[in-house]
């Protein structure tokens, strides 16, 4: 039988193994440190591209945010916060089970963070047609990215923007509620370009949580106004007296709903 004697390590190799079981603690600490940067929001933005928005709808929408990114008073906005920061995603939806995210959790902190995020929403392509029109797939959907995005924030929004009523899928209330019993607000954008009505839809069946609300957009073509004043009440989690002196303000073709 052969015996295998190991010699004990010195003192050196010891001290070198304790330093790097000690440093990769250090940076695993930052890195954690670092996934968890506070911000004042996070907010997912829900685009949809069911087979009503057509190219030429789709790219209004698109270019709206854009805009609204691009104009200074978001920017004044973020920077007017506690942290001076925001994370955004963006998620295009249609029927139940299509939904794709297109544009990664992102922090706007400063004038080329928002630039980048107004260059990669332009730059996204559109990832589906058709599908019907699930409101209640997109608000499944964009609850599950919250817990994805590496940032810690006390407010939680989903912002649903869409031209029709659901249609597909689970009832839209019980996918509210089922997200607003986890914290998340949900703001709705509704385009009136073919339901008349559906701000009252989006007020009674779709927005939901403390500070809920709504901007309506009587058109594609009105879009990227109501996007950016909904975006600034949004990120400046303004009150309900505020919302209503702000949108008194819009230009013609927006109508403002404040949510219960």
């Amino acid at each position: 039988m052969r015996v295998t004697l190991h010699r004990p390590r010195s003192t050196t190799t010891r001290r070198i193994v304790c330093f790097a079981a000690a440093l990769l603690l250090v940076l695993t600490t930052r890195d954690d440190a670092r996934a968890q940067t506070a911000v004042d929001l996070q907010l997912v933005l829900a685009v949809d591209v069911s087979g009503s928005v057509n190219p030429q709808r789709f790219e209004l929408q698109k270019m709206g945010y854009v805009a609204a990114f691009q104009n200074r008073r978001v920017l004044n906005t973020i920077l007017a916060g506690r942290n001076q920061a925001i994370a955004v995603t963006m998620t295009q939806w249609s029927g139940p089970f299509l939904q794709s995210q297109v544009v990664p959790w992102t922090v706007l902190k400063d004038e080329n963070s928002v630039k980048a995020l107004a260059g990669a929403i332009e730059s996204a392509p559109r990832m589906m047609y058709g599908g019907g029109t699930s409101i209640s797939g997109a608000i499944d959907h964009s609850a599950t990215l919250f817990p994805q995005a590496p940032f810690k924030a006390e407010r939680r929004v989903i912002d649903v923007s869409g031209d029709g009523s659901n249609n597909r899928g689970r009832s839209v209330t019980q996918a509210r509620d089922e997200a607003v019993d986890t914290g998340i607000v949900i703001n709705g954008l509704p385009i009136l370009a073919f339901e008349p009505f559906l701000d009252q839809y989006f007020k009674d069946y779709v927005i939901g949580g403390p500070g809920a609300f709504m901007i309506a957009a009587k058109s594609f073509e009105t879009f990227a106004e109501a996007i950016l004043m909904k975006l600034i009440i949004e990120i400046a989690d303004l009150a309900p007296r505020e919302q209503r002196k702000l949108a008194g303000g819009t230009t013609i073709g927006l109508r403002t709903a404040i949510g219960k």
